[in-house]
């Protein structure tokens, strides 16, 4: 690092136009992990290459106050943001613009924290309390400053979430339903910006706050579900699927549990399994077999061992017996009686449980959709 100081002053102009930002790179990386580090150290170092790289100046100063936050040191991250707001050198660039935009942004965002915090300080006090109509007038001046600052980036196509969750909760704070609604819609919706599952989680949850249609939230979280299957919503998503009059919504929903449970990180998920126990057998006794083995043809390669082994039989019981009996009934209902995992789980002595394996027993041998000579 210390060698490299000598290309600010290298004959070849190109490399000497970018050592400033290789510097800032190199230096800050170093005293951000370096045990003898400070804020007092950093501080210094961000100032000077400040002043060496002044086509780098917006950057080196959004990160520098990134690296204040980091430390807790609100005060001084929010006068760095303000300086480098009315910062001036060069022309006006589109690139420079956003970074303008970027600074203001984060600017608002520590303008929404005090916001957040004088909101919270008003929900404490009682409406005839002196000093109530004080803290009210702040919190309506906090609002107006952090609007301006962040509504103006959140319409450059990006991911701006925590922006939009802190914009979007004042917009509901003071009435502005309509405009959050907007707000969320074009950032889940407009094709200029990147795919984006937050974007989508966000406005289900708005739409889940004001108590919209089923079929709406139906609807946004179907697209949550073509990106990210395995989330911790989509059992919320199959919930509203099963209760929809629609038939396409109530086998969409059987695809979605199935879904869910071909990720490994779901595979101890009890309530997965659970519903998928009870969705199975609702299923089969509404005589729609073919939507079972729609499911199951592309799956009954890898799940036996996936899930169904007689490993995971002795853990799965060793560890959660609750989870073990969903797992037996499923396996039972996809591969019949023979099936090591709900062998196993049979012939275990629970008292507590014993009621229940014994009513398992009856419907797999009643629903199962394979013939119980050729169970796996």
């Amino acid at each position: 690092m210390y060698s490299y100081f000598q290309t600010l002053e290298d004959s070849d102009s190109y490399k000497r136009q970018a050592a400033p930002e290789i510097i800032w790179k190199l230096g800050s990386e170093i005293l951000f992990y370096h045990p003898k580090s400070n804020v007092e150290t950093f501080s210094t170092f961000a100032d000077r290459m400040k002043n060496i790289g002044v086509m780098n100046y917006l950057k080196i100063s959004l990160q520098h106050a990134l690296y204040l936050l980091h430390h807790g040191m609100l005060n001084d991250a929010k006068r760095n943001l303000s300086e480098a707001e009315t910062w001036r050198h060069g022309e006006n660039t589109s690139s420079r613009g956003i970074l303008i935009n970027l600074i203001q942004a984060y600017k608002g965002l520590l303008q929404y924290y005090t916001w957040s915090k004088k909101k919270m300080e008003l929900s404490k006090l009682d409406k005839d309390d002196y000093a109530y109509n004080a803290v009210a007038q702040d919190v309506f001046n906090h609002s107006w400053k952090t609007s301006a600052n962040i509504s103006a980036l959140i319409k450059i196509p990006g991911v701006w979430d925590p922006f939009v969750k802190s914009y979007v909760e004042m917009l509901e704070f003071y009435g502005d339903r309509d405009g959050a609604q907007e707000v969320l819609t074009n950032y889940a919706y407009d094709e200029k910006f990147p795919s984006n599952p937050n974007a989508h989680i966000y406005l289900y949850n708005f739409l889940k706050r004001q108590k919209a249609p089923r079929s709406k939230m139906i609807s946004v979280l179907k697209i949550l579900y073509q990106i990210v299957p395995s989330h911790k919503l989509m059992l919320e998503f199959h919930t509203l699927l099963r209760k929809s009059e629609k038939e396409e919504h109530h086998k969409l929903g059987l695809e979605v549990l199935f879904g869910v449970l071909d990720f490994a990180g779901c595979t101890k998920n009890i309530t997965a399994w659970k519903y998928l126990a009870k969705y199975l057998k609702k299923t089969l006794m509404g005589n729609h077999l073919a939507w079972v083995q729609d499911e199951w043809n592309s799956r009954k390669n890898w799940w036996p061992n996936f899930h169904f082994s007689y490993f995971w039989a002795k853990s799965d019981w060793k560890e959660d017996t609750a989870l073990a009996c969903e797992k037996a009934f499923v396996a039972g209902l996809l591969l019949g009686k023979g099936c090591r995992y709900f062998r196993y789980i049979l012939k275990q002595d629970h008292q507590i449980l014993g009621k229940k394996i014994k009513r398992m027993k009856r419907s797999v041998k009643k629903y199962s959709i394979v013939n119980p000579r050729l169970s796996y």
